[in-house]
């Protein structure tokens, strides 16, 4: 296994133990409800943890194995995409703590289009990167 897909294993691991953490998170808010349910974000962060954990396991992980480029591009590729999953799930856990908005589209902050913009880049360019160096390794 090449190192750069170790360390994105090690990343997704890393990404389903705190999902599991949220489930936690999740679970207590729900037993203190007054409807049985969690705020919407601590939901979400829960649920985008473990999509994203298993994202980064079932497709990043394989692109980076799998992929022709060379160690340092798969490296910058992958971090900026689990980069960018970490920040939206830190994102939702910080919307989750305070408790104010149930859309952070409607009631958003002036800061969320950059970031929106920096997630449209990093995510989609990273992974485009990946699928890239797969498919000149493994089909070209």
């Amino acid at each position: 296994m090449r190192t750069e897909t170790a360390w994105v294993f090690t990343l997704a691991g890393t990404i389903f133990t705190l999902a599991l953490v949220l489930g936690v998170w999740k679970w207590k808010q729900s037993l203190t409800s007054p409807d049985g349910t969690a705020h919407r974000y601590v939901n979400v962060a829960h649920n985008a943890g473990l999509m994203y954990s298993f994202a980064t396991a079932a497709i990043l992980a394989p692109l980076v194995q799998f992929s022709g480029w060379p160690s340092a591009v798969n490296i910058v590729a992958a971090t900026m995409v689990i980069a960018m999953f970490l920040v939206t799930i830190g994102n939702y856990i910080r919307l989750g703590l305070e408790g104010e908005t149930d859309n952070q589209m409607r009631d958003r902050r002036s800061s969320l289009r950059f970031v929106l913009e920096a997630l449209v880049v990093c995510e989609i360019g990273g992974t485009l990167v990946l699928l890239s160096g797969f498919v000149s390794a493994q089909l070209l």
